[in-house]
């Protein structure tokens, strides 16, 4: 092991083990970003409209016909913080299951879009929303009737969803 290390300090030139030019181009890049101008967005007035690719909290795609989830739970398996619970119910209609209870819980959740990527019905995505706000850890927990959303104010995500995949 040393001797791995003898030769990388070797293969090094004296500029590079004195670190002045690597120094000098970070010195460099702070002053060309100290004299740019300055943005500051005045929030609350001024708000942020994010792209299709911004993954916001997760909510569940609602249609004309309903909800499009069919209670696999395969969100619920793949979640890593496991703030997702699915419980099948029966029904007669053409969808043979639909989701008796969906609760996320947002306390848990680290959007990190893994439920977005392995629904096979596109029922659940990462919507706009940054602005998350609760009184108590109960109001945290977003079952169905909140997480449902109309499919018309998420057009953006599910194009970009379609795009990359």
């Amino acid at each position: 092991m040393n001797n791995t290390k003898n030769t990388e300090a070797e293969r090094l030139s004296f500029w590079e083990k004195i670190y002045i030019p690597e120094i000098a181009k970070g010195l460099g890049l702070t002053l060309k970003e100290m004299f740019k101008p300055k943005f500051t967005r005045q929030y609350p007035e001024e708000r942020w409209e994010p792209e299709g690719s911004y993954r916001g909290r997760p909510v569940l795609v609602h249609e004309d016909s309903g909800e499009r989830c069919v209670a696999c739970g395969l969100c619920s398996r793949v979640c890593p913080a496991l703030a997702i619970e699915v419980q099948a119910g029966e029904t007669d209609k053409d969808k043979e299951r639909f989701p008796a209870k969906f609760e996320i819980n947002m306390l848990r959740c680290i959007y990190c879009g893994f439920c977005e990527e392995v629904c096979p019905e596109e029922a659940i995505v990462m919507s706009k929303d940054y602005e998350l706000v609760f009184q108590s850890q109960q109001e945290a927990i977003m079952d169905k009737e909140r997480l449902l959303v109309p499919v018309a104010q998420l057009q953006d995500r599910l194009e970009f969803l379609r795009q990359y995949r």
